[in-house]
């Protein structure tokens, strides 16, 4: 049997401590765990595939895995995973909320290549609200988003917000 290979797939709009927290998790699953950072225009990114990748790479670099690596992918997952090779889907499942949408999307993409699994890993419980959309979000509005990132990345969610400006003035 060859190499497991795994791939891990988001927008990444931030990278939160909930993803770090799968990604640590998820490389303990397979041989080799790939993060895939995904183009997702409809979501309004706050930043361009290039720094999110960046930001990944920095993140992973830190955690020290060594079986961890990040590509960008503009395609259909499934179609990606397969040239990859990979033979495993991680997700993170923060609430229920996430299940509902997390099963359709397996279950499609179970019929798209039924030789790829979907494991899917519970958020850790301390982990389980966080959000990029609500990191950008309470960003946005100045509150402290200390608790949901990395240092680095909260300098680099500070420094977008700067450019962009605040919203809010109740």
């Amino acid at each position: 049997m060859g190499e497991r290979i795994g791939v891990y797939p988001g927008t990444f709009d931030p990278i939160t401590l909930g993803h770090t927290d799968i990604i640590r998790r998820g490389s303990k699953l397979v041989d080799r765990l790939i993060i895939g950072v995904t183009t997702n225009p409809s979501k309004n990114p706050m930043f361009t595939p290039e720094e999110r990748m960046a930001m990944v790479e920095r993140e992973i670099a830190s955690m020290e895995l060594d079986n961890v690596e990040v590509i960008g992918f503009n395609a259909l997952l499934m179609k990606f995973a397969e040239k990859m090779g990979a033979t495993v889907i991680i997700r993170g499942l923060r609430a229920v909320a996430d299940f509902e949408y997390e099963y359709q999307m397996a279950g499609m993409n179970q019929q798209l290549n039924a030789g790829i699994e979907t494991v899917f890993l519970m958020a850790d419980v301390s982990l389980q609200p966080i959000a990029s959309k609500l990191v950008k979000e309470i960003a946005l509005f100045g509150g402290d988003i200390t608790p949901f990132v990395s240092t680095d990345v909260l300098d680099e969610v500070m420094a977008r917000v700067d450019e962009r400006g605040r919203m809010g003035d109740y």
